[in-house]
């Protein structure tokens, strides 16, 4: 065998490190883990390891975002309508939580510091709040495309009361084993499909306020991405279709919305996640995204998925792409694409709107 490039070199340590770390969170759990001990294990320097993770927090976001990403999950039969769906959406995701406790005699649950480290600090309970949010968009798009005519009415509220039900299980399933039956919670989701919520006028769409929508501004510069990976199709994203690209820091990422909203149909949105601190935020959005879009893969037919695509930027390479090199967590920068040129343009509050209308 030929002698290993740095980027192959790199790589076989970090995976070695990410081994290593998964075998001591689980033996001791996140708060008694050693970074001495990881380093050991993997037969690496203390300062090997801090060279691939910034802190022991930032590698074990990274551990359960490979977890979520690559760990199997029961084979469910795809739905037929938004009841069955979103049935065999929760079918998946119940099916799954032995996995996350399994292990070896004494093991601590590998997710159960996930809840206490992102309230513990700031910087990571608004990031998670806004990627719960793009979960249920996400989910809520998909119960769209379900409904018949497909995309009649909204039903992003329904999602999130299923994604509240579903992560309540998931914590009981770590404290309380047995508290509720998994057929249970299924069944109770299945009821969420057709919920209306909302005070009168059911879950509706409100576009932002316009005397506050930036105007897109016309250009035309080519348009030349780097390729990426889709996270809700685990798959090449399509970033040289026409539509809109939206790079989102992780407290902006609601705004995907509006763009969602305010494109033609048969339209492509994409949003491109950037972070300010992409060593401890990109592996929590991973493991966020990757939750409820490998279940979205299993549960709903593929012509129901989402037309939104969602691209992790850690590097910010995208969004330099998209004409923005300084990004941020507060970052909301749009392009409209059309025949491989940006023709339109806006940043700031509103711009997913102002680019998708434009």
């Amino acid at each position: 065998m030929g002698r290993l490039t740095r980027a192959q070199a790199q790589e076989r340590t970090r995976e070695r490190v990410l081994a290593s770390a998964r075998t001591e969170f689980l033996q001791r759990g996140f708060r008694d883990a050693k970074i001495d001990v990881i380093a050991e294990r993997a037969e690496l320097t203390r300062g090997a390891v801090y060279s691939n993770f910034p802190g022991k927090r930032a590698l074990y976001l990274a551990v359960l975002a490979e977890e979520a990403e690559r760990a199997a999950i029961p084979e469910v039969v795809a739905g037929t309508t938004p009841r069955t769906a979103l049935g065999a959406f929760a079918r998946a995701w119940v099916g799954r939580l032995p996995l996350t406790t399994d292990g070896p005699d004494g093991a601590v649950p590998l997710g159960a510091d996930l809840l206490p480290e992102v309230l513990a600090d700031e910087r990571t309970r608004t990031p998670f709040a806004q990627l719960m949010a793009l979960d249920a968009i996400l989910l809520g798009l998909a119960l769209e495309r379900m409904h018949e005519p497909a995309g009649e009415g909204r039903r992003v509220r329904a999602a999130e009361v299923a994604l509240t039900t579903l992560h309540g299980a998931a914590q009981l399933a770590a404290a309380a084993p047995g508290f509720a039956d998994p057929f249970d919670v299924v069944r109770a989701c299945e009821g969420f499909a057709d919920l209306e919520l909302g005070s009168g006028r059911g879950d509706e769409w409100a576009p932002p306020h316009l005397p506050y929508v930036p105007r897109a501004r016309p250009v035309g510069r080519p348009w030349e991405p780097p390729a990426a990976v889709d996270a809700v199709r685990d798959a090449p994203a399509r970033l040289d279709a026409d539509g809109v690209v939206a790079v989102l820091g992780l407290h902006r990422l609601v705004a995907v919305e509006e763009a969602v909203r305010a494109a033609p149909v048969g339209s492509t949105v994409t949003a491109v996640l950037v972070s300010s601190d992409p060593g401890e935020l990109t592996p929590l959005a991973r493991l966020v995204v990757a939750d409820v879009c490998r279940c979205i893969r299993l549960a709903f037919p593929e012509q129901a998925w989402p037309q939104l695509q969602v691209v992790h930027d850690p590097a910010g390479a995208v969004a330099a792409a998209a004409g923005e090199r300084v990004v941020s967590d507060a970052t909301e920068v749009a392009v409209r694409v059309a025949g491989g040129r940006i023709v339109a343009e806006a940043d700031g509050r509103g711009a997913c709107h102002a680019a998708a209308s434009a």
